[in-house]
C-alpha cells in the first residue's frame, strides 16, 4: 500500500503554480532543497517523472500534468476538512485596498491563497486611486492598502520597485504620431511624471483621452489610438511594451509601498501582508529588501 502525502502533494502543485522550483519554495516558506527533495520522493514514490528538467524552466510530464487536477482536488479537500472541522478557524473581514492598475496579475493570486489559508474569513477589495486608498487608510476604512508612489514613504513598506513603461495596442503605431496621442486618468500618479518626462525632450502630446475609468484607456490604447504608462508586468493582455528605440523618453521607476503590514495587527492581516509581499516581488523576480518610511 503507497500513501501520498499531502504535503508533498502541496509542494508539486506550488511549483507548478509558481513555474519553478525556487519562487515555490519561497511561497511555502521552505527552503529549495527542501521542495526539491518533496518532489524527488513523489517521483520515486509513483515511479514516474513528474517533471521536465530539459529545457530552461521547469515543465510538467504528461504524467505530472495528470497527477496535477488530483493534487489540487487532495490538497483543497485536506484544507477544507482542517478548516471545518478544528477550533481554530479565523472569521471577520478584512479589507484590502489597491490601485486600479497594479491589480493584475498578483492580487488575484492573493486572494486565491487567501480564502484557501481562511475561508470563514471574508476579504473586501477596494480598487481606487493611490492617494484616495491612503485617506481611506487614514481613517480606519482599510486594513490593508497597497500605493504606487515614486519612493518610499512615511508608515509605509516599499515591497517592489518597477519600471514606468510605455504601452500600447499588439503592432501598433500610435506611438509614432504627433503630437503624441496620450490616454492617461485624471488622477493617475503617472500622469504628470510621463507629461515632465515628453516635455524634457520636447515630444508634442495631447491627450486624447482624459478620464477615471481605466477601462477607457484600456479599450482606448487597445485600438491603438493613444498610448499610455504602466508598470512593467502589469500591462493588460491585450496590450503591449512599446520599443520605441529611443523615440520615446524613458520613464521612472516606482515604489509599491504596502500599509497596515507591520507586526501587531493581528494573525489574519499579518498573513494577508505576508501573500502581498510574495505574489508582487515575483513580478521583479528577486526580493527588494523591505524599506520603513
Amino acid at each position: 500500500m503507497r500513501n501520498l502525502d499531502i504535503t508533498t502533494l502541496r509542494s508539486f502543485v506550488a511549483v507548478a503554480d509558481q513555474g519553478g522550483v525556487t519562487r515555490a519554495a519561497g511561497f511555502l516558506h521552505l527552503t529549495q532543497s527542501a521542495v526539491s527533495m518533496q518532489l524527488k520522493r513523489l517521483e520515486e514514490l509513483l515511479g514516474l517523472d513528474l517533471l521536465d528538467r530539459s529545457g530552461r524552466t521547469i515543465a510538467l510530464t504528461p504524467s505530472g500534468e495528470q497527477l496535477l487536477a488530483y493534487a489540487r482536488r487532495m490538497v483543497a479537500l485536506n484544507d477544507e476538512v482542517i478548516s471545518k472541522l478544528t477550533d481554530q478557524a479565523y472569521e471577520g473581514e478584512v479589507v484590502l485596498g489597491v490601485p486600479h492598475d497594479i491589480v493584475y496579475p498578483a492580487i488575484p493570486r492573493v486572494l486565491k491563497q487567501f480564502n484557501a489559508d481562511f475561508p470563514r474569513v471574508r476579504i473586501q477589495l477596494v480598487s481606487s486611486f493611490s492617494l484616495q486608498l491612503k485617506d481611506m487608510f487614514k481613517k480606519g476604512e482599510c486594513d490593508l492598502i497597497l500605493t504606487t508612489e515614486g519612493g518610499a514613504a512615511d508608515g509605509a513598506e516599499s515591497i517592489a520597485e518597477l519600471p514606468l513603461r510605455w504601452v500600447g495596442a499588439p503592432n501598433g503605431s500610435a506611438w509614432r504620431k504627433r503630437p503624441l496621442p496620450l490616454a492617461e486618468g485624471r488622477r493617475c500618479l503617472f500622469r504628470p511624471k510621463v507629461i515632465s518626462a515628453l516635455d524634457a525632450q520636447d515630444i508634442p502630446w495631447e491627450l486624447t483621452v482624459d478620464a477615471e475609468d481605466d477601462r477607457t484607456i484600456e479599450a482606448t490604447v487597445s485600438a491603438d489610438l493613444a498610448v499610455s504608462a504602466m508598470l512593467e508586468g502589469t500591462e493588460a493582455a491585450h496590450l503591449e511594451l512599446i520599443d520605441s528605440g529611443g523615440a520615446l523618453p524613458d520613464l521612472p521607476v516606482q515604489m509599491i509601498n504596502l500599509y497596515g503590514g507591520e507586526v501587531g495587527r493581528g494573525d489574519v492581516v499579518e498573513a494577508l501582508a505576508a501573500l502581498v509581499r510574495q505574489n508582487f516581488r515575483m513580478l521583479v523576480g528577486t526580493p527588494l529588501k523591505a524599506v520603513a518610511g
